[in-house]
């Protein structure tokens, strides 16, 4: 068993997205590549995106802090601090609408 402190993983993500090229940073804090389960904090700086990408399974944002825009199959979502969503199986798109941390969560399928 392993305890993080999102808070503390968000942090630091924060201040390497400060350093990025493209304004966002990520850590794997539990599982990987080779699990199912697969639990990653991303750090978006105001106006940064991610690029469409492919959800690999189930998997949900939950917003731990700031604000952000999900763009799915023609429909958008803003999500703020506290929030939860539960990502459909399509093609996505995330914007910070403010300095935001993520905790990505996906449970592979197939």
């Amino acid at each position: 068993m392993q305890k993080h402190s999102l808070v503390a993983v968000g942090r630091l993500q924060l201040d390497r997205a400060a350093d990025s090229s493209g304004g966002h940073a990520a850590d794997t804090v539990v599982g990987g590549h080779e699990r199912v389960l697969r639990q990653t904090v991303i750090a978006l700086l105001r106006g940064a995106k991610m690029k469409d990408f492919e959800n690999p399974g189930e998997g949900s944002f939950h917003v731990l802090e700031g604000r952000i825009r999900v763009t799915a199959r023609g429909a958008s979502w803003e999500v703020m601090a506290g929030d939860l969503l539960e990502l459909p199986d399509s093609r996505q798109s995330v914007e910070a609408l403010e300095d935001s941390v993520v905790l990505f969560t996906v449970a592979k399928t197939g």
